[in-house]
């Protein structure tokens, strides 16, 4: 991990700060993140295109407009990383296979447009799984290497957790951020549905893919969310109503202690005993504010909906690429298509009905809690080359589209990071930020009384 007193250090809310206040430059700042990566990245290979001095100059342009009194961004000068399936005109976007080798793309992705307007400095791009699906990348845990970051966001986690960049962009289509997010031990955001623009990027599943966002605090993946949302009329999914105050929510004291649950699912049986033990602890450490609930067997139903959705739509979207290139897909990938290409039409339609009857019940489901509080993974990260983790944690709440948030809370049995993931109701993710800023304060306060007893 990275020296404390480095500029590569500083989460993005400070960087930004002092960059606005003229105690750092941006050009520093990108240098330090630059001298780190260079450390640490030959075992990490969490970065597939990297340019230092592209990025030294969008840093020094930077520098040039703050001395020179003009307006400046929330982001202005802070690096930030982008999952390799995220277009860009300046860097290749390969997604993660070789199908796409050299692929330069002549626009830039709606978010990456919404970044240099916030004066971000795009450091690079991440390494992906294999079209943002199962197949591993090559990128290790920054917490040990002999362990898997997660996927698909694999190298946007890992570059967050190891103080490479303070930001980096991932995207989920079922546990792609927040998954990663908990097994590096960053904070992983994925807001509701529709918040983020996906104009730009790979296209795996037009209903399920979204945006997320990894930081290493609340209020840095709220700033990045904000800065990135907004309405795009090309994205079917993107609805033009105004969004959540992000940073406001995560900054936010909640008024009366918010009420959460903790939903007892047929899967909690794939928990690893250690993280199991540690939620347990933190649902107690919250005592009466939780309440343990069953759930109905139809939203355990859920998960194979999401399969049944996000296996159809890729064959549809990719169609071409796998007929084209099918000797250059992967063994992991290929049975999933192949299974995939037998789901009939009417089987999607049902399913896509179903989907929509689960985020029509959690509408009013929220009108009693504040939010879930339930396990971001099944424990601790799997050892490298053994896959990427059971999504299954993240399910339910992708296909929702609900606001998911990782909290890196835990320490498994093996000195790794284990995560607490809270979700809340669609469109009110200021609101399970202010939530997840409550219970942070809570679970401080009551392990500082514990210490001082």
């Amino acid at each position: 991990m990275a020296n404390a007193q480095s500029a590569n250090a500083l989460s993005a809310v400070e960087a930004a700060r002092k960059i606005l206040a003229g105690t750092l430059s941006s050009v520093d700042l990108v240098k330090a993140c630059l001298a780190r990566i260079k450390e640490t990245d030959g075992e990490l290979k969490a970065w597939v295109h990297l340019d230092a001095d592209h990025a030294l100059a969008q840093a020094e342009e930077m520098d040039t407009i703050r001395r020179a009194g003009r307006p400046v961004g929330p982001l202005h000068g802070v690096p930030i990383g982008l999952k390799d399936i995220i277009d860009t005109r300046d860097f290749p976007t390969e997604r993660g296979t070789p199908i796409y080798s050299g692929r330069k793309p002549a626009s830039d992705a709606a978010l990456v447009e919404r970044l240099r307007e916030a004066g971000a400095v795009i450091l690079g791009k991440t390494a992906s799984t294999e079209l943002a699906f199962v197949h591993a990348a090559e990128t290790r845990n920054p917490h040990n290497p002999d362990y898997s970051p997660g996927g698909s966001s694999s190298g946007s986690a890992a570059a967050v957790a190891a103080f490479h960049v303070p930001l980096a962009i991932g995207t989920q289509t079922n546990g792609s951020v927040i998954r990663p997010a908990a097994f590096c031990g960053t904070y992983g955001f994925k807001p509701t549905r529709g918040v983020i623009s996906r104009r730009g990027i790979l296209q795996t599943s037009k209903s399920l893919d979204q945006v997320g966002v990894f930081g290493r605090t609340l209020e840095d993946v709220a700033l990045l969310s904000d800065v990135i949302g907004g309405y795009d009329p090309s994205d079917d999914l993107s609805y033009a109503r105004p969004r959540p105050k992000m940073l406001e929510g995560s900054r936010a004291e909640a008024s009366i202690p918010p009420d959460l649950v903790w939903l007892d699912l047929p899967y909690h049986d794939r928990l690893s005993e250690d993280a199991r033990a540690g939620l347990d602890e933190v649902v107690a450490a919250l005592g009466a504010r939780v309440v343990r609930a069953t759930v109905s067997e139809n939203m355990t139903g859920l998960v194979e909906i999401q399969r049944v959705i996000h296996e159809y739509e890729i064959c549809h979207h990719l169609e071409d690429v796998f007929a084209e290139h099918w000797d250059m897909l992967s063994t992991s990938l290929r049975p999933i298509i192949e299974r995939g290409r037998t789901i009939s039409d009417a089987q999607y339609e049902e399913a896509l009905e179903v989907m929509a009857s689960g985020a029509e019940f959690f509408e009013v489901f929220f009108k009693d809690y504040d939010a879930v509080i339930a396990p971001s993974a099944a424990g601790e990260a799997p050892k490298f080359g053994g896959g990427t983790g059971d999504p299954v944690f993240s399910t339910i709440w992708t296909l929702c589209g609900l606001p998911a948030l990782n909290l890196p809370l835990l320490v498994g049995q093996n000195g790794l990071p284990v995560g607490v993931q809270l979700i809340g109701a669609a469109e009110e993710d200021d609101r399970l930020l202010r939530t997840a800023n409550w219970m942070l304060n809570e679970l401080q306060s009551g392990a500082a009384s514990e210490q001082g007893g």
